[in-house]
């Protein structure tokens, strides 16, 4: 191929739409060194910092999404969506991609929508098991829809439907041989068994409440508790690092080593956790959060809880079932291999190579049509 390619990615609000668009560019720009990118995300959102942190130029586009309540953002929304739509036309125009690949998020919304009535070839990669409306409104012009669950034709044009999986870390692939490292990281106890609690970046209040009220009752099982809590919440939380079974980080940066220390994981269920829980193959209970859009990570946690690869229990019911299930988990090393196994054989591994391989197709096949 002579000419050097261009192409635009867009994704954002959240780490669950930018990260695997950061991982899909990186898998392109190996193949492709000398491509062009250009992301386009959301001003004012956390891709205007992990993007350009990840050597790529970004443009922000005036857009966020719709509340469930009436808010001024709400009554706002039809303007910033004229205003993004305009600049999606000057970006085009200006940068002229062979591809736009779109990861979700209201952010890509607009960008899409455009390429694809200017009948660039576009792909939307889709997390969830429910996607968001955003993907929903751009899927009957898309080319390519790549997916991390089986039965999505409910929702997107089959015949467009290609099951990848989502992009995952890359350190996470092998962590069988990160035990020792990992002990030695977290300056754990080898002789107790550690619970490695997630609950996303910003952190999960209802997770945090949850495990502050657990203390003790850890402490009587022997257990020794990793505990991410999250950057909002880790003034308030901190003081438990006092206790000699605890650990609290507002961050957890080596999650390869978190995962090879863990042997059950409490977590929500946000798609890219559940990816990459799915490939490191610990028991797992999801408590997915109640507050997102079309309650998804509850449609994440129940598909792995549908081929029994983990527990679900939601944050309605912990103060009364929470005992007893984390019991009937902890104190079954069988319930514990047959979790383990279950969800590790919905891993998807490969995905972000897939995907690339998708996309490469479609340049090539979009090079020959126009040649």
């Amino acid at each position: 191929m002579n000419k050097k390619l261009r192409i635009i990615l867009s994704g954002g609000g959240t780490g669950g739409h930018i990260y695997p668009a950061i991982a899909i560019a990186n898998e392109l720009r190996n193949r492709y060194p000398d491509a062009s990118f250009l992301f386009v995300g959301a001003k004012d959102r956390m891709e205007m910092q992990k993007v350009p942190q990840a050597g790529y130029k970004i443009i922000g586009l005036w857009i966020s999404g719709i509340q469930r309540k009436l808010t001024i953002s709400n009554l706002m929304f039809p303007v910033k969506l004229i205003s993004s739509l305009w600049k999606s036309r000057r970006i085009i125009k200006n940068f002229t991609p062979d591809i736009v690949i779109g990861t979700g998020g209201f952010a890509s919304g607009p960008l899409l929508k455009i390429a694809g009535s200017r009948n660039i070839p576009t792909v939307l990669q889709e997390q969830n098991s429910y996607p968001g409306i955003t993907n929903k409104w751009l899927a009957q012009k898309a080319t390519i829809i790549c997916v991390a669950y089986d039965c999505m034709d409910r929702f997107f044009p089959k015949d467009k439907i290609v099951k990848t999986g989502n992009p995952v870390r890359q350190d996470i692939l092998e962590i069988k041989s990160k035990q020792e490292a990992s002990l030695l990281k977290y300056n754990l106890d080898p002789g107790k068994k550690t619970l490695l609690i997630l609950g996303g970046s910003l952190g999960a209040r209802r997770i945090n409440q949850l495990i502050v009220q657990k203390l003790d009752f850890f402490t009587e099982l022997g257990i020794q508790v990793l505990w991410q809590c999250g950057k909002l919440y880790y003034k308030e939380y901190k003081k438990y690092n006092t206790r000699t079974n605890v650990q609290v980080h507002p961050f957890l940066d080596t999650m390869d080593l978190a995962y090879a220390a863990a042997d059950i994981i409490i977590s929500r269920a946000g798609a890219g956790s559940v990816s990459e829980l799915c490939i490191v193959g610990k028991p797992v209970l999801f408590i997915p959060s109640p507050n997102v859009a079309e309650d998804h990570q509850t449609k994440n946690a129940k598909a792995i809880l549908d081929q029994d690869g983990a527990v679900l229990l939601k944050e309605s019911e912990l103060h009364t079932v929470f005992d007893d299930v984390f019991l009937e988990v902890f104190q079954s090393e069988k319930k514990q291999r047959e979790l383990s196994k279950n969800i590790k054989n919905l891993a998807l591994p490969n995905a972000t190579l897939t995907i690339v391989d998708e996309i490469e197709r479609l340049i090539k096949s979009n090079a020959v049509t126009n040649g």
